[in-house]
């Protein structure tokens, strides 16, 4: 696909390479029956539940994109509670929409400093939102395997 900002274009593929990363860590976690620690956070209920947040929260980025650039944001479903072996099929739906979404931003749009606040009241710039995009699968990517080496706790 054909963007017209590069920053934007490797900001996209960043992220979906970081869910992609995300999905092969979370895999072995269910195939090894990894046990999350206790936590209050529903997003750490069960792997389900954290694979969901982080694809929904993918989700909710491309949509305040969208928004910040008065874009009409694409929908995409995802399961309500399970994933399963749904996951690979909704990360390749999010991917796909990312790319169609993301591909007319501009140069200018990327470089501006414009900021605009998100649902949990803080204000991004549009590549700030990118950037965010990206380093949350990673964080929930980590966690795992620490967790997987015994490393570690789950948690925001």
């Amino acid at each position: 696909m054909e963007y017209r900002s590069r920053a934007a274009r490797a900001l996209v593929r960043l992220q979906v390479d970081e869910l992609r990363g995300l999905l092969v860590v979370w895999e072995e976690a269910r195939r090894r029956e990894l046990p999350l620690p206790p936590s209050d956070d529903p997003d750490y209920a069960s792997l389900d539940a954290l694979l969901l947040h982080a694809l929904r929260s993918s989700r909710g980025y491309l949509n305040w994109i969208c928004e910040f650039g008065e874009r009409t944001a694409p929908r995409i479903e995802l399961p309500k509670e399970r994933i399963g072996e749904q996951a690979a099929g909704c990360l390749e739906r999010l991917a796909d929409a990312w790319e169609t979404a993301c591909a007319d931003i501009s140069v200018e749009e990327m470089d501006s400093a414009e900021v605009k606040k998100t649902r949990w009241q803080v204000p991004f710039a549009l590549e700030s939102m990118f950037e965010h995009a990206v380093v949350h699968p990673m964080r929930h990517r980590f966690q795992l395997q620490e967790l997987m080496d015994g490393k570690g706790r789950a948690g925001a």
